[in-house]
């Protein structure tokens, strides 16, 4: 007895709770089994172990409870989780995608986009505003019309402007089943350049404006971000530019400068060249706009239209080549362009990301006479996406709007 009462004084000293009884010996006396008597209120209370089995046997494991373990430890081991996206990055990647379903969806799909976009029309021309990715033409098209089927696609098998203007005819006569009018593209317009666009509505009007454009009477002004700074703000380049081919492990075929003059071998003057046989003059106007962080927004004005020229005035001329020209940026190579610590932190890219940006062109202004005789001036808003590399870069447009 004097030793379950030790036990219980003991337990009771260690912060135990055991309720005994003097005479009586405590409930969880080991040497003394009797009755255990009603807990107390506060006190737990211990589940009753199942019938035939142990109070120390551990639970059983379940054949499915068994299988998941087995799974677990032959699965590999979780990959490290990527850092989230920028949201230059996401406005990257959704440009990219925005362009590949423009150019892949139906053709009635692209014809309603480009009917919302509709700028100016009259019952010569019409001038559309010609989204970022889509071709004017289909490789197959080398003239003033690519060969479309029934469905809507060209020779090349993908949706380009051409391939849908029977549509978008339709449309501007609003759908009229017996309509017969046509649309035909005027002028070159590359693919990664957005803006104002002109379609005619006769072949006799596309030979107007052909011979306004040899005449240097058709005047269009092109909104373009550049990296670096032009020196002077303002000028001319007059110099004629050819084809050539570019060796090394990926050979290609770019335009390039072929000058009239070089600088002489003391230095101190230029000397006229042999002009080359298959070299075009190419004269471009430019303006700086507004400069800051290191780029420049441009106002171009070709005055000739040879392939690529103010890409190639830009980048080899003025060593300014614009934003997203992946092409220009390096005489030598294909290669994704290269921009300087500053701009990227300004676009919040990394340079590994840089060759999904997009080219910065657009074309802003067009000015015609009309075949009736009416000046024709169109003016074409920024998109969105030129829009935020501004705010990014912090340059502002001339009339501090759009």
């Amino acid at each position: 007895m004097n030793s379950c009462r030790r036990i219980a004084r003991s337990d009771f000293k260690h912060g135990l709770s055991v309720a005994f009884s003097p005479g009586k010996p405590p409930t969880n006396c080991r040497r003394c089994p009797a009755a255990a008597p009603p807990l107390g209120r506060g006190h737990a209370t211990a589940a009753k172990p199942a019938a035939g089995s142990h109070a120390g046997d551990k639970p059983r494991l379940r054949a499915v409870d068994l299988a998941q373990k087995v799974q677990r430890q032959k699965a590999p081991p979780a990959a490290a989780a990527e850092p989230p996206p920028s949201r230059q990055q996401k406005r990257v990647t959704e440009l990219k995608r925005l362009s590949l379903q423009l150019q892949g969806v139906h053709p009635n799909v692209l014809a309603k986009h480009l009917h919302r976009g509709v700028l100016y029309h009259d019952k010569d021309v019409v001038v559309i505003n010609k989204p970022l990715g889509v071709p004017v033409r289909g490789k197959q098209g080398g003239g003033l019309q690519t060969v479309t089927h029934g469905d809507g696609f060209d020779d090349s098998g993908a949706t380009s402007i051409s391939s849908v203007l029977p549509v978008l005819s339709k449309m501007m006569d609003g759908l009229k089943i017996k309509s017969d009018s046509q649309l035909f593209p005027c002028l070159k317009l590359e693919k990664e350049t957005t803006g104002a666009f002109l379609l005619a509505r006769s072949e006799k009007v596309v030979e107007h404006i052909l011979d306004l454009h040899r005449n240097n009477q058709v005047q269009r002004k092109y909104w373009v971000i550049t990296v670096g700074v032009p020196v002077p703000a303002e000028g001319l380049i007059d110099i004629p530019v050819i084809e050539r081919e570019v060796t090394g492990p990926r050979p290609h075929f770019k335009m390039a400068l072929s000058p009239l003059y070089r600088m002489n071998d003391t230095g101190d003057g230029v000397t006229k060249v042999r002009a080359h046989r298959q070299a075009h003059p190419a004269a471009t106007k430019y303006r700086v706009l507004d400069s800051s962080s290191g780029c420049s927004l441009v106002e171009l004005q070709p005055l000739t239209g040879e392939k690529h020229q103010m890409r190639v005035h830009m980048a080899l001329a003025l060593t300014c080549p614009i934003l997203g020209d992946h092409k220009y940026s390096h005489s030598n190579k294909l290669a994704p362009q290269k921009l300087p610590d500053r701009v990227l932190a300004r676009l919040g890219l990394e340079q590994s990301k840089i060759r999904h940006l997009p080219l910065h062109v657009h074309a802003r202004h067009l000015m015609l006479s009309g075949p009736s005789g009416a000046d024709i001036r169109v003016s074409c808003a920024l998109p969105k996406y030129f829009l935020q590399t501004l705010n990014q870069l912090q340059l502002t447009l001339p009339d501090g709007k759009d």
